[in-house]
């Protein structure tokens, strides 16, 4: 998934300025810009997953934000953006997560052992997005196809984990062993209203600190839905 993220970055991106010597000019608005507000949604999941952690339910995350759209060409449909948003997203899933008198255990869930109606991680994001941006619009022209290739970088203000089961119900706050910084590559794609957005983060969720069996907990977040923008 990582090699697939990164592969499609780079053909984009090479077809894109390459495209631009066979594009006739026309004259725009010399203030023209696109796509300044964005908000989305996604179904998140855990990509590097150990063998036998697993998903439940349908985890979602939503997004929004302001991204400033600096144009680089005449024809102004090749930009660059560079913005501020927030996101906020959930994982259900059976990884374990008590905290005793001094730090946090975490363990995969037996459910022929201990059955649960509950068990979330969320967190909370500001997120600065870096965007390389083509699109075939023009100062007139509202309906268009667009392709946003980018990076992502998040701090999270705020993670959690719920889990409501036979033990009782339990929340922790601010774990320590949540990675503070999460950073990934992003693509978004499609035509007018409808969008496909895609994230691949290029870190893990967890710290070194966080351990399975004395093993790295590695899994990082994939984010699939869509993404609808604003002028």
């Amino acid at each position: 998934m990582k090699k697939f993220f990164v592969i499609v970055f780079i053909v984009f991106s090479a077809n894109l300025i390459g495209g631009q010597n066979n594009v006739d000019f026309k004259e725009v608005d010399a203030l023209y810009r696109e796509d300044q507000f964005y908000v989305g949604a996604t179904y998140n999941l855990f990509g590097n997953k150990p063998n036998d952690l697993k998903q439940s339910g349908f985890s979602l995350g939503f997004h929004l934000g302001l991204i400033r759209d600096m144009p680089i060409n005449k024809n102004r449909d090749l930009a660059l953006g560079v913005g501020l948003g927030y996101s906020t997203n959930s994982f259900n899933n059976n990884l374990l997560v008590e905290k005793n008198k001094v730090d946090f255990n975490y363990s995969i869930i037996d459910e022929s052992v201990l059955s649960f109606s509950k068990n979330k991680l969320t967190q909370h994001l500001i997120e600065l997005p870096i965007e390389f941006r083509w699109r075939s619009s023009n100062a007139s022209e509202y309906s268009f196809w667009r392709v946003y290739i980018g990076f992502k970088l998040g701090y999270v203000v705020r993670n959690s984990t719920k889990f409501v089961g036979d033990t009782g119900d339990a929340k922790y706050v601010n774990i320590k062993d949540f990675n503070d910084f999460q950073y990934g590559l992003s693509l978004s794609l499609g035509y007018n209203t409808w969008n496909i957005y895609m994230y691949y983060a290029l870190n893990p969720v967890f710290s070194k600190n966080a351990k399975i069996n004395n093993q790295n907990i590695d899994i990082n977040a994939i984010k699939v839905g869509l993404m609808f923008y604003i002028l």
